[in-house]
């Protein structure tokens, strides 16, 4: 079979290469599984960049998230077992970890619903309590992670105020259904916050982005706000600011979605029966802007961590036997 491979850590595009090797064997517990659709996360990156909280051995196939097809023929949405990651024809993935793709999405979109999806909804869910009538700031809103965000933000019935980069994004960001777009490169993101809610700021704020993005967050953030941080995509690890958080009183709140696997797995398959829900209803639809072919995906890593890309970008390798 045909599967990306990284010999030596370094950017996507240098260090990716296409090679024939042998189908993974699955172990204890494990089942094969064909690839439909394989979605690009940053964590392809930083997997490739040796970045990553996570390191498998050299070498290794990037690809966190899939849809994949059973021996039987069922659809299903899978997270691989690294080192042999989704960028392949095959992969291995734990069985009762698998979780069914919604007949509402096709394999991309399927494929783009697990992760991104998860970490919005237990972030602004669990974690930050978003409710009905209040104002959510997305970082990056027009990316894989944001768009997710933005999307679960308006079915919860929020005010959805997003940030992005160009007037690109911006119009992506408004046909998600941001109800105010900011461009962090021309605007004033706090002065923009505090005009669109009248001087209160945002109740819940999600950063995937970090660096300024976090800055500019603790500056427009309302009396019993929460942010919520879900990433670096910046590469700068903010250090917040206690005493701020104190006399402005507003809470800062991790989301590593990947601990709930391991300490609360029936809460992961809670919320995919959530998201399934909300897919079948058209309330949510994970944005695909791109299908590559198999010879793509290395391109498409590296254009996904230089963030010139909007949505998802996924991957659709030519299975054998399909």
């Amino acid at each position: 079979m045909q599967a990306w491979r990284v010999h030596r850590n370094g950017e996507p595009s240098e260090v990716m290469r296409l090679e024939e090797v042998e189908r993974p064997v699955p172990g204890d517990g494990q089942i094969q599984l064909l690839v439909r659709a394989a979605n690009i996360n940053f964590p392809d990156a930083l997997l490739c960049r040796g970045h990553y909280q996570v390191r498998p051995p050299l070498p290794f196939t990037p690809g966190v998230e899939i849809c994949g097809e059973t021996e039987d023929g069922r659809r299903v949405i899978a997270t691989p077992a690294l080192p042999h990651g989704g960028l392949s024809q095959y992969v291995v993935a734990d069985a009762d970890a698998l979780l069914p793709a919604p007949e509402a999405l096709d394999d991309a979109e399927a494929a783009a619903l697990h992760i991104g999806y998860q970490t919005g909804w237990f972030g602004l869910h669990r974690r930050a309590r978003l409710q009905a009538g209040e104002t959510l700031l997305v970082h990056a809103a027009a990316g894989g992670v944001g768009s997710a965000a933005v999307q679960l933000g308006k079915a919860a019935g929020a005010t959805v105020i997003g940030v992005v980069g160009g007037p690109e994004k911006a119009r992506v960001a408004r046909e998600l259904g941001c109800d105010v777009v900011i461009d962090r490169r021309t605007d004033d993101i706090v002065a923009a916050v505090k005009e669109a809610t009248g001087g209160r700021g945002a109740d819940v704020v999600y950063d995937p982005v970090g660096g300024d993005a976090y800055t500019a967050s603790a500056k427009c953030v309302a009396f019993e706000g929460r942010i919520v941080v879900v990433g670096f995509a910046s590469g700068a690890i903010p250090s917040p600011a206690l005493n701020h958080a104190l006399v402005k009183n507003y809470s800062v709140m991790g989301l590593h979605w990947g601990l709930y696997n391991t300490k609360d797995p029936a809460a992961v398959l809670r919320c995919h029966e959530e998201l399934t829900g909300l897919a079948e209803r058209g309330a949510i639809k994970p944005l695909i802007s791109e299908r590559v072919p198999m010879k793509g995906a290395a391109d498409a890593v590296q254009r996904v961590a230089d963030g010139v890309t909007t949505g998802r970008v996924v991957v659709l390798p030519e299975g054998e036997g399909r």
